[in-house]
């Protein structure tokens, strides 16, 4: 597995993956794709080694140089390739973009998603928050989760 940008070429891919995962929460459309990455956020493809796309994660940032703050925007692993450390390569990825920035990161996750509530709390994500109804169009509810800034020199010490 290889990670890269993602590309428009990619979109497609990830429509299809959004479909099979999300399907009761209003999966990503190809244009809402674009937007994002139209908007510069930090998008990447888990690609395999005949160039399929296994999944793919995305992070925005906003803000300004020494003031950044970023936010989980997406992480999807098709369900083919689920339970390789694919979706923790990629959330290592994202950590890495905001620790090069000195950035605290935020998600929103389901509740009764128990694989990656455990996937952030190892990499430092704490409860800090309940979103009644985030998820549409299933009214399933979402914890916000928030890991503090750290420093690239914190993370390599």
């Amino acid at each position: 597995m290889r990670l890269e940008p993602l590309r428009r070429g990619h979109i497609d891919a990830c429509v299809q993956i959004e479909r099979m995962l999300f399907s009761g929460d209003g999966p990503w459309s190809a244009g809402a794709f674009r937007a994002e990455l139209d908007a510069g956020g930090y998008y990447l493809a888990a690609l395999d080694e005949q160039d399929r796309l296994m999944g793919y994660a995305g992070l925005a940032v906003m803000g300004r140089p020494g003031d950044w703050e970023t936010s989980v925007h997406t992480i999807a692993v098709h369900p083919d390739y689920q339970g390789r450390g694919i979706g923790t390569a990629l959330l290592r990825a994202l950590l890495a973009r905001a620790d090069e920035l000195g950035a605290p990161v935020v998600l929103e996750v389901r509740t009764d998603n128990d694989t990656a509530i455990s996937l952030y709390e190892r990499h430092g994500f704490e409860q800090v928050g309940l979103r009644r109804r985030y998820y549409q169009p299933s009214g399933a509810d979402a914890y916000t989760m928030a890991r503090p800034a750290r420093r690239t020199q914190e993370v390599a010490g």
